[in-house]
């Protein structure tokens, strides 16, 4: 996943098993890409695009693409060429054939040219982990120069390199052998950087849940959120056999008197077992369409939760439905197999005297499928409720920098760049807009750039890799970085482009130094290309979240440059926003008036790192109200019961001057009493379900006794209202 650009042609070199290799890099500096295309007449139709790829002329020949026009044997073949989907083909030249004309792509990642369409593809509606909207050929540009020409093979792990073994070949056979290809080609290079690595296969199907690898194509999927949901969704499933089981076996005084004529016709256990089986599986069958009908209706709805673009191809799904129809028979035989067992048991002769009574076996069993609803119940509500407070704690947490109230305005292309002092100039003077920075990254977006850091006299061996940023004057001012030791860049000390570095104190502490003032005018040093550059740090930061809090504080550092910055970030004032966004706007028209205004803020930018939890945040909420309203589904069907089998209990206690109220608890208490039961023992295992959960994060929130102490109450009021 992380290899440098020479490591695919050195494989096929050197093992004769690799039929075929490709590279594929994203244009990972790139939130977005400009692509103009010129129509001429004064038309310029200028997109920013996503997905963006760089990918080897072989690619195409590894995985098979649907291509409408063009050869995808060749469509890669040649520098600065293109490969567009059919929705951007679409939006840039209508109904004309894309195939031949020139488009001007300005890309942070790898500078801007042109580049000639040679393919256009229909998209897949098939999950990828290359989710790629557009391929420009890798033989192109800054990262072509990297491909095409470069030697070393410790720099620039940036390519992600696919081998398409010969058919009958085990990947095993050729991992034992890359201890010696390390040795042989990448032992030097590696040395040099005091790095050591090891190299692995990963099948193209384990890569989206399996690999573990952090720095992917796409974003892994969580194989434990996925546990998590189809728990939920079989606990859910439960809780709806269990409430069937319960109204059958409560309601089986109303079918005693037609168990007793059967028999006394001739009907055999047996018999009635399938005769009850088969009218559970039914009610299960029926069921099942209306949830593919309800789940037709709700799609939308599903894609909006889950924020993924959800299609219910049933057609090309003929093996998953088939799936959903077992298991909709399997729930139904779940169901009514205690209800059948039961029922089919009846005693002719007592039912039909209309001694039948419910035995002491079907109440207790009844009172444990009850408890165990509410052992669910309260799992989820506990579970909701832990979430929702580490979402809230993840964008309330003091991250270390001002977040708030940071307009974001990214310079894609090289025009761009060239204007983007003109444009902060501009920035400074809209009023309301306290100060304003430029950078190459910022807090919140992928940063690709480090380096290994050493003490000049330690050994490069002792190297620490620390995250890089090159910013100028004004941003540490702009996002209120605060200093521990020495001081932060600003205009005052115009000096500082020139060999001086600014630290985080996780920096500091992995270098070796016990303070922060103690390294405030060292000198430290970096090995590059044969060569140790060195540097005086002139400040060290207070540690800051650059990306979010699952993951723990990385060693960042900071240089002072003059230009090639990709983003410039003003600190607005919260009074008229809309007006300074006018403003802005207005002064990106007059500098780059080729090029569409595009903005977002800081703050949402951040709160990106946190999608999956907060998808799963929303699921599990939405999962909690359809657990408990299927709970009390249950309990308002007992109920009535439970209270027409008491009816001349409750005559006695009338009469003899019990009111309402007083009937109401007695009634209600034998089910509260269940409740309880179910929450208390569901306690401790929430406990550890979320205690395991949260330690994905690097930074959390505790779990809170009165987490659990709400959960109970809230089953307690829910169940209550339900019964009243």
């Amino acid at each position: 996943a992380s290899a440098p650009g020479p490591m695919a042609p050195a494989l096929k070199n050197e093992f004769p098993d690799i039929e075929a290799t490709a590279r594929l890099c994203g244009l990972f500096r790139d939130d977005k890409t400009l692509l103009q295309y010129d129509a001429g007449h004064n038309d310029l139709r200028s997109f920013y695009e996503t997905k963006g790829f760089l990918a080897d002329s072989s690619f195409f020949s590894i995985f098979d693409y649907n291509f409408l026009e063009g050869n995808p044997s060749h469509a890669l073949t040649d520098p600065n060429t293109i490969v567009l989907n059919e929705e951007i083909a679409k939006k840039i030249f209508g109904n004309e054939s894309a195939m031949g004309k020139v488009i001007r792509v300005g890309s942070s990642t790898n500078g801007s040219a042109d580049y000639k369409v040679t393919g256009v593809f229909r998209p897949s509606n098939q999950p990828s982990h290359i989710d790629a909207r557009f391929f420009l050929s890798m033989y192109s540009g800054e990262i072509g120069d990297m491909a095409m020409h470069a030697t070393n093979f410790a720099n620039n792990n940036i390519f992600y390199t696919y081998l398409l073994l010969k058919p009958g070949v085990d990947k095993s056979r050729i991992e034992t052998q890359f201890p010696g290809f390390v040795k042989k080609y990448m032992e030097r290079d590696l040395q040099a950087n005091g790095a050591t690595k090891t190299e692995f296969l990963i099948p193209l199907r384990n890569i989206h849940l399996y690999s573990g690898v952090v720095a992917n194509v796409t974003p892994n999927g969580s194989l434990s959120y996925l546990y998590i949901l189809g728990s939920i969704a079989v606990f859910i499933l439960l809780v709806a056999c269990i409430n069937f089981m319960n109204l059958s076996t409560a309601r089986s005084v109303k079918r005693a008197g037609e168990v007793g004529i059967r028999k006394v016709l001739g009907a055999g256990q047996q018999q009635l077992i399938l005769q009850f089986l088969g009218e559970a599986v039914l009610l299960a069958l029926l069921s099942f369409l209306i949830a593919i009908l309800l789940t037709i209706a709700l799609l939308p709805f599903f894609s909006q939760v889950t924020n993924t673009a959800l299609h219910l191809d049933i057609p090309g799904k003929l093996t998953i439905l088939a799936c959903f129809l077992g298991l909709a028979v399997v729930t139904g035989l779940i169901a009514g197999s205690y209800p059948a067992l039961y029922l089919s048991a009846f005693k002719p002769i007592r039912v039909l005297k209309g001694k039948f009574s419910n035995s002491l076996a079907a109440i207790s069993f009844r009172r444990v499928l009850v408890v165990f609803q509410f052992f669910i119940a309260a799992l989820l509500i506990v579970g909701a409720i832990t979430i929702h407070r580490q979402m809230l704690f993840l964008r309330s947490a003091d991250i270390g920098f001002q977040k708030e109230q940071q307009l974001v305005i990214p310079l894609r292309s090289d025009d761009a760049k060239r204007h983007g002092e003109t444009l902060k100039t501009a920035m400074e003077r809209v009023p309301g807009i306290q100060s304003v920075g430029s950078s190459a990254f910022y807090p919140g977006v992928f940063n690709a750039s480090d380096m290994n850091f050493r003490k000049p006299e330690d050994p490069q061996t002792m190297a620490v890799n620390i995250k890089m940023n090159y910013v100028d004057g004004d941003f540490m001012k702009t996002l209120d970085f605060k200093p521990v030791a020495g001081r932060v860049y600003s205009n005052d000390y115009l000096s500082d482009t020139a060999n001086s570095i600014v630290l985080n104190e996780k920096a500091v502490e992995k270098l070796g130094f016990h303070s922060p003032a103690d390294i405030i005018h060292q000198t430290i040093a970096v090995n590059w290309a044969d060569t140790v550059f060195r540097f005086q740090v002139v400040g060290v930061l207070r540690d800051f979240n650059y990306e979010g809090l699952q993951r723990p504080i990385e060693p960042m550092g900071f240089f002072r440059v003059n230009s090639s910055f990709s983003f410039i970030i003003a600190h607005m004032s919260s009074e008229d926003v809309s007006g300074q966004l006018k403003e802005a706007a207005a002064a990106w028209k007059k500098v780059n008036p080729n090029e569409p205004f595009e903005y977002s803020f800081l703050d949402l930018d951040f709160q990106k790192n946190y999608a999956t939890e907060t998808r799963l945040s929303k699921m599990v909420r939405y999962f909690m109200i359809v657990a408990i309203s299927i709970c009390c589904l249950g309990l308002l069907g007992l109920v009535p019961f439970s209270a027409e089998q008491r009816t001349k209990e409750i005559g006695i206690r009338k009469v003899l001057g019990s009111s309402v109220s007083s009937i109401v608890g007695l009634l209600s208490r034998d089910f509260l009493k269940l409740v309880l039961i179910g929450n208390l023992l569901a306690m401790p295992v929430a406990w550890y379900i979320m205690h395991r959960w949260m330690e994905g994060f690097a930074y959390r929130t505790s779990l809170s006794w009165w987490f659990f102490v709400l959960a109970v109450f809230l089953s307690f009021l829910i169940a209550v209202v339900t019964l009243s």
